[in-house]
């Protein structure tokens, strides 16, 4: 794989080179390569077979992920998110050390604490990390899903973007069933406050448990805002908002 120089942009293919567009810029690679036909079949590719089953796999249970919480997502996500969670899914799948090779799956893996470990703390919004945004701390009440920030100050609590006026916060309890490939999840009501110097102790409760078996996720999300003339603007398409998986279990 090479990258492009120059004013000249193609996107296509000439000859045996293939040229595309990425986010890194543009790109060109040479045709060919092995037929999909032989990779199916022959014995040689059996653990090219055995690894592309688990990555497909691995790449499933992150979408379930992000169907689950796809309405937050909307408002805090990068445009690499999906890479970024399936690379953590094919982690957790080497955990399951129950299933042979090319058989291993997110839903057994997922059961050992470790592999579980590896989805807390994650920022579905690489550009706006949880972790670099708020310092207040806060609990997690595991039965309910209740987020609570007992002293909460956001002039002093939140790095806020320039521009800034108001905060929002929103919890969020999901139930996430990789097995079936299916979830629910319930949403706390959204707290809105001027980024000033009052103390607001916060609790996100979510209007109840969501419905379900599987993994259990506890998603917090911020958003930050410009009011102008009483009327609450969006900063930047949402860029600076943080979704983050505060906890799991």
């Amino acid at each position: 794989m090479a990258k492009l120089k120059g004013i000249l942009k193609i996107e296509g293919t000439l000859d045996e080179l293939t040229f595309y567009k990425t986010q890194d810029g543009h790109l060109v690679k040479t045709k060919g390569g092995v037929s999909a036909d032989r990779i199916a079949n022959d014995p040689n590719f059996q653990r090219t077979r055995e690894n592309g089953s688990e990555f497909g796999s691995s790449a499933t249970a992150g979408k379930v992920l992000r169907n689950a919480v796809r309405n937050l997502m909307m408002n805090a996500a990068d445009n690499r998110v999906t890479s970024r969670l399936t690379q953590i899914m094919t982690q957790i799948k080497n955990y399951d050390v129950a299933s042979p090779r090319g058989e291993r799956t997110v839903a057994d893996g997922i059961a050992d604490p470790a592999a579980l470990a590896l989805l807390k703390d994650f920022d579905f919004n690489d550009k706006a990390l949880l972790s670099g945004v708020m310092f207040a701390p806060f609990t997690v009440v595991p039965l309910t899903g209740v987020i609570n920030i007992p002293a909460f100050v956001p002039i002093n609590d939140i790095s806020y973007p320039s521009g800034a006026t108001h905060i929002s916060m929103k919890g969020a309890f999901a139930n996430v069933d990789f097995t079936n490939e299916i979830s629910a999840i319930e949403y706390s009501p959204v707290t809105n406050l001027p980024i000033d110097g009052t103390n607001t102790p916060v609790t996100l409760t979510p209007a109840g448990v969501p419905a379900g078996t599987g993994t259990k996720f506890y998603l917090l999300l911020i958003e930050f805002f410009q009011e102008v003339n009483g009327i609450q603007y969006s900063l930047k398409n949402g860029s600076y908002n943080v979704l983050n998986i505060v906890d799991a279990a």
